[in-house]
């Protein structure tokens, strides 16, 4: 057997373990609640896929609000969320003016925690929404986002996040040049 493969094997059976372990626990997105609010601020990178991770910074903003109910996929907590979202662009940098970039998008998203704790989870995230109009920087109003971060509980219905999320079309047009953020977020559960 590859030494990837024994990798992926045994990254498998920890995230396996874990879930089995903590499978009495209650959503730790959720800690019990059935609805959750929140509200995510993003920073802009240039562009690139998130690993390995962009590093050029650039004057483009994300403000995020979302609203989450509890769900399972196959067997891992998750949260199914309708996200509204408007990315802020100004100014010029590495040859893109960030101003044309100031777009409202609308997206329908599952995240799913692999890894939690009494007071911590991670979370891995997909989700498939809309822009409201396509531009040279992704030719399509299509969009797909992927999402990956980790929560620490704050108290038993606020918690906050740190994330990085990528968006693109997946290459269902030529111009595909992504937008991505690394962000904080704070939920609520209620």
């Amino acid at each position: 057997m590859g030494v990837m493969k024994k990798i992926v094997c045994a990254l498998c059976g920890v995230v396996v373990a874990t879930n089995v372990a903590w499978a009495e626990r209650v959503n730790p997105f959720f800690k019990g609640y059935e609805n959750q609010v929140a509200i995510n601020v993003g920073y802009g990178v240039n562009h690139g896929f998130l690993l390995p991770a962009p590093t050029q910074f650039v004057p483009f903003h994300m403000l995020h609000l979302q609203y989450s109910q509890p769900t399972e996929f196959f067997g891992m907590q998750a949260r199914k969320s309708l996200n509204i979202m408007q990315t802020l662009g100004h100014g010029s940098k590495y040859g893109w003016h960030w101003d044309k970039y100031t777009i409202p998008i609308a997206m329908l998203s599952e995240d799913v925690s692999p890894l939690y704790g009494e007071d911590w989870y991670t979370f891995i995230g997909i989700g498939v929404g809309f822009q409201a109009q396509q531009n040279e920087r992704i030719g399509s109003k299509l969009l797909f986002g992927f999402k990956f971060g980790a929560g620490y509980r704050l108290s038993d219905c606020t918690s906050v996040e740190l994330f990085a999320h990528h968006f693109s079309n997946g290459n269902t047009a030529p111009e595909n040049n992504s937008y991505a953020f690394y962000g904080l977020g704070l939920t609520y559960s209620f």
